[in-house]
């Protein structure tokens, strides 16, 4: 829109929201309003007739295209995976070579009916689509010409309500004559422009609407023979169709029937089709004498010493495995099994991720220092944090873990009534997850 054109809007706002609401004095033409309504309605059923005979002729190729790569894709299914040791037929030439070949058959079928009903896919698209195009931009001229007519009428009806505001008006004085004057200018030109386009319009519309019925007329019947010639060409192809591999003296779904045979029953047989999970708790891994389990650290580390009463026991703390509440919890750690001088018994040795610089640390410092006194609670009546004293050295085997040495006092932010879970902790300002025994 030009600026030209917006000042105009702008000006026409007021009398377009009394036309809207019908507010005041507005101009009505009855044959007019009737002959808009059925303008509309030529809009949109050629509109509607434009789109609904593209997609029919869409749907003519895209049926025959999909029917080409359907037939192709069996195919790909016939052939075996060459190369695969998994399929059992891949020292064979071809999977089924019947199939392959009616695949081809039918596909070299569907594109011999493909070229043949080209000729009538483009006389659709040039007898029915291509007209319905021109209409269609007939339709839009003719509209930006009602457009106007509104427009003027707009004018006309603002220009004759200045008017007659000013003739009411008693008193008048001179500012006001020369306003009077100008009005009645105004509604003479606004007058003259909108008898023009209403005048036209009402002329031309009925011309329109029986030139629609001849337009209409001979569009509808090509598309009705056009349509019979796509359906009787389909209908001799497709049962002129002699593909030995297709038995067309039975019934659809008696051929179905014989040639799936107990397919069907042999694929549920597999086990692999038969194949749930449950969420329920998997059998442990692995399995080993019970005793003691000796987790060591590189040369010069700590040992960590774990009684293990299962079989199953796992070589790291680990959450998941700890969850378990049904699991027979370990007996508790005493300070001679746990000292960091005491020797590993059992033959199963703890990663080097354990015993790095830490162990190097605690061996440096030689026996753990007894646990520091609990400092007395302050007068406040605050309750105490609950701590407890590292009994080994552990390192942080993931993201959110907490490290310590023997000695250490870890005060204890959550707990569970489970010593075989994970409890958090915080040691001088770190906080993270820990094994609670």
């Amino acid at each position: 829109m030009s600026f030209k054109g917006f000042q105009k809007s702008v000006i026409r706002a007021p009398q377009t929201f009394k036309a809207k609401f019908n507010l005041g004095e507005n101009t009505k033409d009855a044959v007019y309003i009737d002959a808009e309504r059925r303008f509309q309605e030529l809009e949109k059923e050629t509109k509607k007739l434009h789109d609904e005979s593209k997609k029919y002729f869409d749907a003519i190729n895209g049926m025959l295209k999909h029917q080409i790569e359907f037939s192709q894709a069996c195919a790909e299914i016939y052939k075996p995976i060459s190369g695969r040791v998994s399929d059992p037929d891949s020292t064979v030439a071809e999977g089924n070579p019947e199939g392959i070949r009616a695949c081809e058959e039918y596909e070299s079928i569907v594109k011999d009916l493909l070229a043949t009903l080209q000729p009538e896919l483009e006389m659709i698209e040039m007898r029915v689509i291509r007209p319905a195009d021109e209409l269609l931009e007939i339709i839009k001229v003719i509209r930006k010409t009602a457009t106007k007519r509104q427009h003027k009428q707009l004018d006309y009806d603002r220009h004759r309500a200045t008017l007659k505001k000013l003739q009411d008006k008693k008193d008048k004085n001179l500012k006001d004559e020369k306003a009077m004057y100008k009005a009645e200018n105004d509604v003479e030109a606004a007058t003259q422009e909108f008898n023009y386009f209403n005048d036209l319009l009402k002329d031309e519309l009925p011309k329109l609407f029986a030139l629609e019925r001849e337009f209409i007329r001979p569009l509808f019947q090509s598309f009705y023979y056009m349509q019979l010639n796509v359906f009787y060409t389909l209908h001799e192809k497709m049962q002129g169709c002699d593909i030995g591999y297709f038995d067309l003296t039975r019934e659809i779904e008696e051929a179905f029937q014989s040639k799936r045979g107990d397919i069907q029953d042999q694929a549920e047989a597999l086990s692999i089709t038969k194949f749930k999970t449950t969420g329920g708790k998997r059998p442990s891994g692995r399995a080993g004498a019970p005793g003691r389990l000796a987790l060591e650290g590189r040369p010069g580390g700590s040992k960590l010493a774990i009684e293990d009463s299962k079989s199953s026991a796992s070589l790291s703390p680990h959450r998941n495995s700890l969850q378990e509440s049904s699991e027979t919890p370990p007996p508790p750690y005493s300070a001679n099994t746990l000292s960091p001088s005491s020797p590993a018994v059992g033959g199963v040795g703890r990663a080097n991720s354990t015993g790095g610089t830490w162990g190097a640390v605690t061996k440096i410092k030689g026996a753990a220092p007894p646990p520091p006194k609990p400092k007395p609670s302050r007068l406040s009546g605050a309750p105490a944090p609950e701590t407890a004293t590292a009994l080994y050295d552990y390192e942080a085997q993931a993201e959110g873990d907490l490290s310590f040495t023997t000695g250490d006092t870890i005060e204890i932010v959550t707990r569970t009534a489970n010593e075989n879970e994970w409890w958090v902790g915080k040691i001088k300002g770190r906080q993270g997850q820990f094994p609670g025994i």
